[in-house]
């Protein structure tokens, strides 16, 4: 079987991509490879969420981003939020490697990167916990990232996730709206929905 992105260690033959994409109006450099996620270029889902986030309502403080790949929500928020911590964490060792060397190429000093099983390794509060979920690792990755995140929030803090309609969307904004007691739709773009949560 081949390897997954979701995966640890995969052992496929290196493939190394540079490109250079723009986010909240910056230039970021990324470099990814074979056995990650969206290695062409970043992902359109990724896209409208690190574009749809609002930091006017979140609380000041640190940025989790769960399954972050080889770094793009995660680079993007730092390089704009330069006075917050931002931590990233994946399970998949390669994308962690290319989301340190991204984070080192674009000079970007507030970002923390570890290897974590959704939220095994992850320690203290977050203002603001962002994911694109690796729906292909199962509902059960899934359902952990939505459900454990309300552990790891500061109050008032607020949880971001962008799934697409055919990939459970629908059932995401259920399990956050039970979760919470709250959950808003912020966008729809091309089947993709971005929902959020916030912790009262």
């Amino acid at each position: 079987m081949a390897n997954q992105y979701f995966e640890n260690t995969p052992d496929l033959e290196h493939d190394l991509k540079k490109f250079d994409f723009t986010l909240r109006n910056n230039n970021i450099s990324f470099v990814s490879d074979s056995g990650v996620f969206s290695r062409q270029t970043v992902d359109y889902g990724s896209r409208v969420l690190i574009e749809a986030i609002d930091f006017q309502n979140i609380p000041s403080g640190n940025i989790l981003d769960v399954g972050c790949g080889y770094g793009p929500i995660g680079l993007s928020l730092a390089k704009e939020q330069k006075t917050c911590q931002v931590t990233m964490v994946d399970v998949n060792l390669r994308a962690l490697e290319l989301a340190k060397q991204n984070t080192a190429n674009n000079g970007l000093t507030n970002i923390n990167i570890f290897e974590s099983d959704v939220y095994k390794a992850v320690e203290g509060k977050f203002a603001l916990i962002v994911s694109n979920p690796p729906v292909r690792a199962g509902k059960d990755v899934v359902t952990a990232i939505l459900e454990q995140s309300k552990d790891y929030l500061e109050q008032n803090g607020e949880l971001w996730i962008v799934l697409q309609k055919k990939q459970g969307a629908p059932s995401a904004k259920k399990l956050m709206d039970k979760t919470f007691g709250n959950v808003e739709v912020v966008t729809r773009d091309k089947g993709y929905y971005i929902l959020k949560s916030k912790l009262i």
